[in-house]
């Protein structure tokens, strides 16, 4: 399938490249307000540059658009995509509040075309073996469920967009922009959060107007507890992973990044011997957690590439707008918890 690209910055490239490697897909153009941007990123794949969205989108051989602009300014270039009959893969979060999901969400299926959000953090051996431990109900009765993303962003990092730091277009700070995957990672695992209790603080940074760490106590619907802490004010040398760590009556997993701290299970199985050799914590730094241009693709094209094979057999994507509204829907209690002296706030 022909892929364009709406957005040619940072997030614009690492599409390219995965768009690239893939098996299904070709870039055939790139969008950005800024032509020579645009120009730019598609001089480098082959690609046609265009500055008018109405330009872009007329091409009838583009079938799949991807956005990678702000995060909320998702929502007029992904209805407008939607509206061109173009299906939509969008970064994450698919958009800042759940009324503009809903909104893309009613786009597409009035168009009868396929939006899916950019979930990356799902595509790869570590989580497929955690999914599959946790779909087998290897972990007994759940008892905890946590995730943590002790991050670091400097002030740079904040004063290099205006649109950094903002509700308006960032919708959020450590929880809604970095640690979203993971937080739809513990989702994925655990299932569906029941309440949250919350505080959150900007400790570390200025002029912005989003938090910089919380944490939230979380009581999920099968009756496990657990913690969400995000934070872009926890400096460390090599960065410290993001962890997603799940324990019950019956076994235990701990894991960092793309790899398992603890691989631990009443009953074992024979393929935990495969994953203990393969699949354990070395020495990796931590991906993304001091430098987000340090972020792998391939589990990019393992998405765009899953979105393709759901299109083409007819079905939803794994990671459809219903998926990627979950996280947003937990960030949002966890911002009216603490906005609201750490109130419990029910899901």
């Amino acid at each position: 399938m022909k892929f364009g690209i709406i957005g040619a910055g940072m997030i614009g490239h690492f599409h390219a490249k995965a768009i690239t490697a893939m098996t299904g897909g070709e870039l055939q153009s790139v969008f950005d307000l800024r032509q020579k941007a645009a120009d730019k990123l598609a001089s480098e794949y082959g690609a046609k540059g265009y500055s008018n969205i109405e330009e872009f989108l007329a091409d009838p051989e583009l079938e799949i658009v991807t956005i990678g602009t702000p995060s909320g300014a998702h929502l007029d270039p992904a209805l407008a995509s939607l509206n061109a009959g173009k299906h939509v893969i969008c970064e994450k979060p698919l958009e800042i509040t759940l009324e503009r999901i809903d909104q893309i969400t009613a786009a597409a299926a009035a168009n009868k075309v396929t939006v899916a959000a950019v979930l990356n953090r799902r595509f790869h051996p570590g989580m497929d073996a955690f999914k599959k431990a946790a779909d087998e109900g290897r972990f007994g009765k759940l008892t905890s469920a946590s995730c943590y993303v002790k991050w670091y962003r400097d002030q740079a990092y904040y004063d290099s967009a205006a649109w950094r730091g903002t509700w308006a277009l960032d919708g959020g700070g450590a929880l809604m922009n970095q640690s979203i995957h993971t937080i739809d990672a513990l989702i994925y695992l655990a299932g569906p959060v029941k309440s949250v209790q919350a505080n959150t603080a900007c400790l570390a940074h200025t002029d912005i107007e989003v938090e910089d760490i919380a944490v939230a106590i979380v009581e999920f619907e099968n009756g496990a507890r657990g913690v969400i802490e995000g934070s872009t004010c926890t400096w460390s040398k090599d960065g410290h992973p993001a962890r997603v760590q799940l324990a019950g009556t019956e076994g235990s997993v701990f894991l960092a990044d793309e790899t398992f701290e603890l691989w631990d299970f009443m009953e074992e199985k024979p393929e935990d011997a495969e994953i203990k050799s393969t699949l354990m914590k070395g020495q990796e730094a931590g991906l993304g957690a001091n430098d987000p241009s340090a972020i792998n693709f391939y589990q990019h094209q393992r998405n765009f590439e899953e979105v393709v094979q759901a299109i083409a057999e007819g079905r939803e994507p794994t990671t459809s707008a219903a998926e990627a509204r979950k996280p947003v829907a937990v960030i949002r209690a966890i911002y009216d918890s603490a906005h609201n002296g750490g109130a419990k706030v029910s899901l």
